[in-house]
């Protein structure tokens, strides 16, 4: 088209290793790890019981490849990778494109080929569709829904405050992700944050990365490792004890509290200028009573609902799938609350899914 400057073609660059990749790589060049085959073609998952391997399982669409999609900028730099906006050159449609480099150390390749698997089988309406993924280079690159009004953390910084009515909304997506996440995949999130909460021009909520995430394999779900956002980690999780999917519930409680208050709940004031320290946070999570909302800014619906969220001990916490009952959600539900009304008010991201929004995460 006249006028207009061309799109750069998408480049991946080769990542320096840590560590030699040989061992997870086939002849042909592709990437390998257990059921997981990734190439510059695609993803597949086989069985390696061949008797077990699902009835439905087929090749990877090979019309959509890296050559067809055209770089528009960089929007989100983190820890995990870069986040870049793209468009297919034959459709026009905008796509989020992850690129990681691959560092191929245990923890980081388990994480990685867990996202790929989540993202690989999920069939919820409320987590980030993932149309494909590839491996070429050193590099593997995932093609994301792009959510065009970036996450809560862009919709908090314009607004300042979300209203009850708007919180119900989005609380009501989340769950409805979570209830999949937990009872469905079986999975730990162990990142929920503002960041990774999503929103499009529909009102459309979407947790995104589990870069995170831990698949449990036994029906007890308990997990103990160490990962994700400080700031919104549970009790038993800063301190280092056995945690299972209650943990993501705190986490949910300390984001709606944030978009209620406009300031995270640790933050005493307003005027506090700087963010606890990870010490100061661990002793008020782990030692003094948890944050609450306001009974004289908030109603009482909505003060119980963060109540059972933010309950120290796991066992009190509400599950995803109670609090989808919970009267706070059912207050609203017959209102016809229309959250893409207050989203199409808001300018478009600069920066969304930006992991390391203003230093306020402290990423492990």
């Amino acid at each position: 088209m006249k006028g207009m400057k061309p799109l750069k073609q998408l480049k991946l660059s080769v990542p320096a290793q840590d560590a030699p990749i040989t061992s997870f790589l086939t002849a042909s060049g592709t990437f390998h790890d257990g059921d997981l085959l990734l190439n510059m073609k695609g993803l597949r998952l086989t069985s390696e019981d061949k008797e077990n391997r699902p009835s439905d399982a087929k090749e990877i669409d090979l019309q959509f490849s890296l050559e067809d999609l055209e770089t528009i900028k960089v929007i989100g730099k983190g820890s995990g990778g870069v986040v870049q906006l793209v468009r297919h050159k034959w459709i026009g449609t905008l796509f989020a494109l992850k690129v990681i480099q691959m560092n191929i150390q245990e923890d980081i390749r388990k994480q990685i080929v867990q996202e790929l698997k989540i993202n690989q089988a999920s069939q919820c309406p409320h987590i980030v569709v993932c149309y494909h993924s590839f491996y070429r280079n050193g590099a593997i690159s995932l093609v994301f829904e792009y959510m065009d009004r970036g996450s809560l953390t862009d919709v908090i910084r314009q607004l300042k405050t979300i209203l009850e009515p708007y919180l119900a909304v989005v609380c009501k997506q989340v769950l409805q992700g979570l209830v999949y996440l937990h009872h469905e995949r079986h999975v730990i999130h162990r990142d929920i944050k503002p960041s990774n909460l999503l929103v499009n021009q529909k009102g459309e909520v979407k947790i995104t990365d589990f870069g995170v995430s831990a698949m449990l394999a036994n029906s007890m779900g308990q997990r103990d490792t160490f990962v994700g956002t400080y700031n919104y980690m549970s009790p038993e999780r800063i301190s280092g004890k056995t945690y299972d999917y209650k943990s993501d519930i705190w986490s949910l409680g300390l984001v709606i509290l944030e978009c209620a208050i406009g300031r995270f709940p640790f933050i005493q004031s307003e005027d506090q200028q700087s963010w606890p320290s990870f010490y100061e946070l661990l002793e008020a999570i782990v030692s003094k009573p948890p944050p609450t909302a306001p009974p004289d800014q908030f109603s009482p619906e909505f003060c119980s609902f963060v109540s059972a969220c933010i309950q120290k001990e796991p066992k009190n916490r509400s599950s995803a799938l109670d609090l989808l009952n919970h009267p706070f959600i059912k207050k609203f539900e017959d209102k016809d609350i229309d959250l893409a009304i207050l989203v199409s008010c808001l300018e478009p991201p600069v920066n969304f899914q930006n992991k390391l929004h203003c230093n306020k995460d402290f990423i492990v």
